[in-house]
């Protein structure tokens, strides 16, 4: 009886299987897919991607100030973006002064893979060994090669207020 049983049900599922899945897929809802995100930075007005970076700078003629940072995670980061960069002074004096470029190296978010890898790079070329760390150079390229050469002209970190940080950056630029 049992066997009879399963030959029953493997005729029921074999003869009505393609009815059941039909109905089945019927309803199922089609996936609409969502245009993805754009990435941008974690604070408003910073690019982070060095490509704009650069034709903002060979365009403006001032150098690019990059903001290594761990975003999400990292607390000097937290406490310099709190104190020094989402204040109107420094957007004023950023405004006139340098080109601002975001390169962030988060724990809890994913970023792009282009992003990752170009924020990777250049942490490897400006030897970062923590966080945050704010450089400003200039860029030149080799438009055949494709490759970027970097004129550093200073680096720094936490400074507590507005005024030290972008007198530090100002001595930095004007040497």
């Amino acid at each position: 009886m049992i066997i009879r049983t399963i030959k029953v049900s493997l005729l029921v599922l074999f003869v009505l299987g393609p009815f059941i899945t039909s109905q089945a897929q019927s309803n199922v809802q089609p996936v609409v897919a969502e245009t993805p995100q754009v990435y941008t930075a974690e604070n408003p007005g910073w690019l982070v991607n060095l490509e704009e970076a650069y034709a903002l700078s060979k365009k403006t003629g001032k150098p690019i100030m990059a903001n290594f940072t761990g975003s999400d995670w990292c607390g000097w980061c937290k406490k310099l973006t709190a104190s020094v960069f989402s204040k109107p002074e420094f957007k004023t004096w950023a405004d006139k002064n340098v080109i601002l470029l975001e390169l962030d190296f988060p724990r809890r978010k994913t970023l792009p893979a282009d992003i990752q890898a170009q924020n990777n790079n250049l942490a490897q070329a400006f030897q970062v060994g923590g966080y945050p760390t704010v450089w400003v150079f200039r860029l030149s390229k080799d438009e055949e090669k494709n490759q970027f050469s970097i004129e550093a002209l200073g680096k720094t970190g936490y400074l507590p207020t507005v005024e030290e940080f972008t007198g530090g950056v100002d001595q930095m630029i004007n040497k």
